[in-house]
């Protein structure tokens, strides 16, 4: 039954309670009173569904983050409020945000961060270094905390005596209890980055170097006008400490999560490159902000409970990621689940402008981990976790033993994956069979692509904007050449429909990648079993497993003879070893005989439609083979992908108010691939219309929205739109760019 919504309820997300399972706290109120109002700390109302916490999240002018008399003084985007320096411009409102928005974007756009992950990879071997010949550490005090503070110290440009001395008291404010010993030492140490910050300010104006600090300083306003020195404090304050502090958390709580789940660990060792994916899914279950607040402004209304100016809210990032009705089965960790719709860097005008250095960093220290300490064991009885997780969680020690490693050797430069969207244009087109297409794609200038393994695969951005997964067929000694195979999909959502049209010799597409989550990992002997399309990996399995003069049968099965794509290729390298099973003419496959008379050490590898992977689950785990069982699925993800005809795509001008620039879309390009090539500094994240980093203000023309954020009030008013996937129902659109 739901609570009277006159009535307070007996709700803390400081009380022990909610510290020692903030998740099935959050969730029994989501069930019981989704909004509330709670008597604790001066009194606040508190949200638990995501849609709720998206909505005050976004909404500046009814919910706003300054800093206000309302429920005390201090910080104002937490409960309770506590001292501390003015953080711009998070503790701002549009439109007195909006110029250090402009100032900090440029620095943490993902090309700006693609530039530093040298430097950050740099630095997470030598902290691993520090430790490793010992077999023992604190991954906080020796990884967690000292690697982003050295990241982000060294690219703002503070010394290396400052890094031990800036970190330390980050972390205290965050990890002691209010008023402590430790968190008065944290206020001191504050004292002391705000003096450090004005010295290195001062040294900048008289001495610039290729820092990020001598960026700030020569950044303007709109008019022209420079930022003031308290200005500046504060904006690299707060780079700081969201730099330092919420990457320690994150990393803390997914080492010790991997130390009690091993199967998990031992997937990521296998394969390192499902990291990626897996990143957007430890934010979405160890969020290291917890929560934020904000204070209403005027009188209004959210999931039935009334509101009145001057109230204090909490918006629970925790409570928006563990929604259900968003993310099905919330409280278990998925390594391939597509959680890029969390809300752990927040939403809106305030969303973490970090975000992608925080990933850059977190990854660093990750792969450290999983390859030269794969064999780590946390000691559980030495955990120390955050007194309170209403704010920030985490762990404040993590000690841990591991087999002593050796110190890292430098390694020879290797071609870099795509990791950011790159234009490849379209080399070759084939009919590979009855509604199947081969696509050949190169570098435009015909260099050397980055090498792959089989397994891997490549993410591929549509004009339209739809995301696609294709894995790699061709051969990896080609250098200059991906091969993928494509599938018509009539019925399905569109995507391989578009690329079908579009895949013409010089087409060009933004790829991403090679990224492999289903490696060829050495055995004895295989079994390969494809399906359908599902051959695209397979095939470059044999030919790498016939390469090796590793033994291997190969069982390949289609609808019919005539959709069988890549047959001829594969009967070329597997010969006897291959057998062909068309439906209409064998029936399915007898998984009983083939899985039944493996010798001991066969691997078995699979890739096909849904149904056939169920049935070569289900056998595998009755005759007790899942352990050499290799998937690789096909799924539709958990996306929230607007339908729409991406044939009727159509040009269409931008003109960028602030610049008077006007710009042509044309309909087999994106309107933010345009407006990058412009803009810079530009603001974007997901790039699927999830995450709202992107949304732009509208101030002519018609918007057509293909995002998952804005709700129908908002599409039809069209004052704002998600520049990475929408375009226009006109023929011009004016945005305050």
């Amino acid at each position: 039954m739901s609570a009277d919504i006159t009535s307070d309820i007996d709700f803390d997300h400081h009380s022990d309670e909610a510290n020692a399972d903030p998740v099935a706290y959050y969730a029994r109120f989501r069930e019981t009173c989704p909004v509330g109002r709670s008597a604790a700390h001066g009194g606040f109302h508190f949200t638990t569904r995501y849609a709720d916490v998206a909505r005050v999240a976004r909404d500046d002018a009814t919910f706003s983050s300054a800093r206000s008399d309302h429920g005390g003084q201090g910080v104002g985007i937490v409960i309770p409020k506590g001292p501390g320096l003015e953080q711009y411009p998070i503790e701002l409102d549009p439109p007195r945000s909006t110029e250090y928005r402009q100032l900090i974007n440029p620095l943490l756009t993902p090309a700006a961060v693609e530039q530093l992950v040298p430097m950050i990879e740099r630095h997470a071997a030598r902290v691993v270094d520090d430790f490793i010949e010992l077999g023992s550490c604190d991954f906080v005090r020796d990884l967690t905390n000292p690697l982003p503070a050295a990241v982000t110290l060294d690219w703002l440009g503070f010394p290396q005596e400052d890094w031990a001395k800036l970190a330390g008291p980050i972390h205290d404010i965050f990890a002691a209890p209010a008023g402590s010993e430790r968190a008065a030492r944290g206020a001191a140490g504050l004292a002391y980055m705000d003096r450090r910050i004005r010295e290195l300010i001062a040294e900048r104006r008289s001495a610039p170097r290729a820092d990020a600090v001598t960026t700030l300083l020569a950044g303007r306003r709109g008019d022209g006008s420079e930022f003031g020195e308290d200005e500046l404090v504060s904006v690299i304050g707060l780079l700081i400490a969201g730099g330092v502090d919420t990457t320690t958390s994150l990393t803390g709580s997914t080492l010790v999560h991997l130390a009690r789940h091993p199967e998990q660990r031992q997937r990521l060792i296998d394969s390192l490159d499902l990291l990626d994916t897996a990143t957007e899914e430890f934010l979405r279950t160890f969020a290291p902000s917890q929560s934020m607040a904000r204070t209403v402004t005027q009188d209004v209304e959210v999931g039935g409970r009334p509101m009145r100016s001057g109230d204090r809210v909490l918006i629970p990032w925790v409570a928006a990621n563990h929604d259900p009705a968003v993310f099905p089965d919330p409280e278990r960790v998925r390594l391939d689940r597509d959680a890029s719709r969390h809300l752990s860097f927040g939403i809106g005008s305030h969303r973490c402008a970090g975000a992608h250095l925080a990933r850059a960093m977190f990854r660093a220290m990750m792969t450290q981990v999983l390859t030269r300490l794969p064999d780590y064991r946390v000691i559980e009885e030495g955990l120390v976790p955050y007194p309170t997780r209403g704010n920030q969680s985490g762990w404040d020690a993590v000690p841990a033993v591991f087999k002593p490693g050796p110190r890292a050797t430098a390694s020879a430069e290797t071609v870099r994956a795509l990791s950011t969207p790159a234009p490849l244009r379209v080399t070759a087109v084939r009919v590979a069979a009855e509604g199947v297409v081969a696509v050949d794609l190169g570098l435009p200038d015909g260099g050397e692509l980055p090498a792959w393994r089989p397994g891997a695969h490549v993410e591929l951005r549509l004009p339209s904007g739809r995301l696609r997964q294709y894995s790699l067929c061709g051969d990896p000694a080609d250098a200059t050449t991906w091969r993928i195979g494509v599938l018509r999909e009539p019925r399905g959502r569109g995507g391989s429909v578009e690329l079908h049209e579009l895949a013409r010799t010089g087409a060009t597409f933004a790829i991403r990648g090679p990224r492999n989550h289903f490696p060829l990992t050495p055995a004895s002997s295989y079994l390969f079993l494809a399906g359908g399309i599902g051959v695209t990996p397979i095939l470059a399995m044999v030919r790498e497993a016939a390469g090796r003069g590793t033994p291997f049968t190969v069982v390949y099965g289609g609808r019919t003879r005539s959709t069988m794509a890549f047959a001829d290729e594969l009967a070329a390298v597997a010969g006897d070893a291959l057998t062909l099973l068309p439906q209409d003419e064998a029936g399915l496959p007898d998984l009983p005989r083939l899985l039944g008379g493996l010798d001991a050490d066969t691997a078995v590898y699979a890739c096909g439609p849904a149904p056939m992977l169920a049935a070569v689950e289900h056998e595998c785990a009755r005759l007790g083979l899942t352990d050499r069982l290799h998937l690789e699925r096909f799924t539709a993800g958990d996306d929230l992908e607007t339908a729409f005809d991406a044939a009727a795509n159509r040009p269409f001008e931008v003109q960028l108010a602030r610049t008077r620039v006007t710009l042509t879309v044309p309909a087999d390009r994106r309107l933010i691939e345009v407006l990058r090539d412009a803009v810079s500094g530009l603001s974007y994240d997901c790039e699927k219309g999830y995450c709202g980093a992107c949304e732009t203000r509208v101030l002519a023309g018609t918007p057509e929205h293909r995002d998952s954020v804005l709700n129908e009030k908002e599409r039809l008013a069209g004052r704002s739109m998600m520049i990475c996937v929408g375009r226009c129902q006109g023929d011009r659109l004016v945005l305050d760019l």
